[in-house]
């Protein structure tokens, strides 16, 4: 994989690729985005590392890692935004299906109950778990959450995402290599954080006598 997004990294087209894998995993949890984005932002790395003759050409094949990280944060809120309209409008159906399942019905009332209490943080931390970002958006959509409410977590958990991800990819390839070596420890990196996030988003929510008690419900 490595090998295939470096022959991208010289042309606008592993920008497009990038956006498009981050919109649509909000649908398909399987598709790979993180480890791509990544994977990208490895290759620019060693883009960085490589001596040319040329400096024209050099910032030619060089990807910029703030188009990167923003495309990549961009198309997180674009698919977070999509997936919330969609389960807006889902009406009854979709109630019946996040009904059948205990995991979309806890993370809709936690998702709840931390919004109405001003804290989004839920939002940004379901974004490094696993499914989370999906769980979260369709929920808050499904519980009719103003969008006020919603966005703005949003865009703070994409771009947190974003400069994490684009981060790991970057300074593992300094520092251990542009090879699988660097690119695995950021990857392992990132299922680390993933897996911490998934532990923090299913711990139990407060109760309301703690949430009544100054501890903001769920977060």
């Amino acid at each position: 994989m490595l090998e295939s997004v470096g022959a991208l990294t010289g042309s606008p087209w592993i920008y497009a690729v990038v956006a498009l894998s981050v919109l649509l995993d909000v649908f398909l949890p399987v598709l790979p985005s993180g480890v791509l984005v990544i994977t990208a932002a490895t290759a620019a790395a060693a883009s960085t590392t490589t001596v040319t003759a040329a400096a024209g050409e050099a910032a030619r094949q060089v990807p910029s890692l703030l188009v990167l990280t923003l495309c990549a944060a961009t198309a997180s809120v674009i698919g977070d935004l999509v997936a919330y309209r969609l389960a807006w409008r889902g009406g009854e159906r979709l109630d019946r299906a996040i009904a059948r399942s205990r995991r979309l019905t806890s993370a809709q009332e936690r998702l709840g109950a931390a919004l109405s209490h001003g804290g989004g943080v839920l939002v940004v931390i379901a974004r490094f778990a696993p499914a989370g970002r999906s769980v979260v958006s369709l929920g808050a959509g499904a519980a009719h959450r103003k969008i006020k409410e919603f966005l703005p977590w949003s865009a703070v958990a994409g771009v947190a995402w974003a400069v994490y991800s684009v981060g790991l990819g970057y300074f593992g390839g300094q520092w251990l290599g542009a090879g699988w070596l660097g690119t695995a420890v950021s990857v392992l990196a990132l299922f680390l954080a993933g897996t911490l996030a998934a532990l923090v988003v299913r711990r139990p929510a407060h109760t309301p006598a703690a949430a009544a008690g100054g501890a903001p419900a769920g977060v």
